[in-house]
């Protein structure tokens, strides 16, 4: 099996990083730069630098050639480019994917890890084809009703482009560790039609079984410690490469934010302990799936009913720096 290709978004920056550090060497503006090599707008160089767009190797070695980089870093250079250029094959037979979902997708390649928790629905690597469809249908019917709908997407191109993600829990040994903590309210009926979660629940009881799936249902009768409430959902992800920093997603309906700051990192990973600690472990997780699969879904089994009441939250001293609710 071919090792685990790295993760184009984290590549783009890391190579916009060093080109602008490179830039900054040699005492080069960017009106400069841009003057030098012949392009039309400073526009261009901003996206390289910033991560933003995908990087021409032609484009790249005009700069390298410009700030007369050594060849090992050149050649190190180069290579990154090409991996932040590449596009996962089951990607480019999905050119409708929305940029959110591209988001999505280019971080969770070459991930050793990926740690998520979603109030409300669940998440997209773990969605049926019916539950997707759902989420993506209502989407759009947000976006129609606000005067603002993208009729050249196809929602069925995009549900399989969701489905395509899904492979990298299963692609075999060096599949990533999979972690996710989700709220009984997301597996109950607001989220659509009995007949979709029903199918759904199997699918997560189904999933939990694989070696490298871990999950928690946080129940309505749980607390987090300090009765503390994660605000919005969020993912944490740990990448193949050691040079690639640790990354944390905050999604947020129509708009998501994505951080690398140690400080911030730090505040959501005890935040996801607290949910993992507060959650069923993962053997009564799996039998509260299986319960639930087979029963009306306005009877899902509690965790009191099924495992004995919940215990109170452990009460900590408030600490200075602590992530708080907004």
């Amino acid at each position: 099996m071919p090792p685990v290709a790295p993760s184009p978004i984290l590549r783009r920056r890391r190579l916009g990083t060093e080109l602008r550090r490179l830039r900054e060497t040699t005492g080069l503006t960017g009106d400069q730069v841009v003057e030098r090599v012949g392009w039309a707008s400073a526009s261009k160089l901003s996206r390289l630098e910033n991560g933003r767009s995908r990087p021409d190797p032609q484009d790249v070695r005009a700069l390298l050639d410009l700030y007369r980089v050594d060849v090992t870093l050149r050649d190190e250079l180069l290579t990154i480019t090409g991996e932040a250029g590449d596009i996962r094959g089951w990607l480019r037979n999905y050119p409708v994917m929305t940029p959110q979902q591209r988001g999505f997708a280019e971080l969770e390649a070459g991930c050793v890890e990926i740690s998520e928790y979603h109030p409300l629905l669940v998440p997209g690597l773990l969605q049926t084809p019916g539950y997707a469809r759902i989420r993506i249908a209502s989407a759009r019917d947000v976006e129609e009703a606000a005067g603002e709908p993208d009729v050249t997407e196809d929602i069925e191109t995009e549900v399989g482009a969701r489905l395509a993600r899904q492979s990298l829990l299963t692609r075999g040994p060096d599949a990533p560790r999979y972690t996710a903590v989700l709220e009984e309210t997301a597996l109950g009926g607001r989220a659509g039609p009995a007949d979709v979660l029903r199918e759904q629940l199997t699918q997560l009881y189904e999933l939990a079984m694989l070696p490298n799936v871990t999950l928690h249902v946080l129940t309505r009768d749980t607390q987090a410690s300090g009765w503390y409430l994660p605000p919005t959902a969020f993912s944490l992800y740990r990448f193949t490469d050691p040079q690639d920093p640790e990354t944390l997603a905050i999604e947020s309906g129509f708009l998501n934010t994505m951080s690398t700051e140690a400080k911030i990192l730090n505040r959501y990973k005890v935040v996801f302990e607290w949910l993992c600690t507060a959650a069923l472990p993962a053997s009564d997780t799996l039998s509260w799936l299986n319960q639930a699969r087979g029963r009306p879904l306005d009877a899902a089994p509690s965790s009191t009913a099924a495992f004995g009441a919940a215990a109170p939250p452990a009460q900590r001293r408030r600490r200075p720096g602590r992530l708080t609710e907004r």
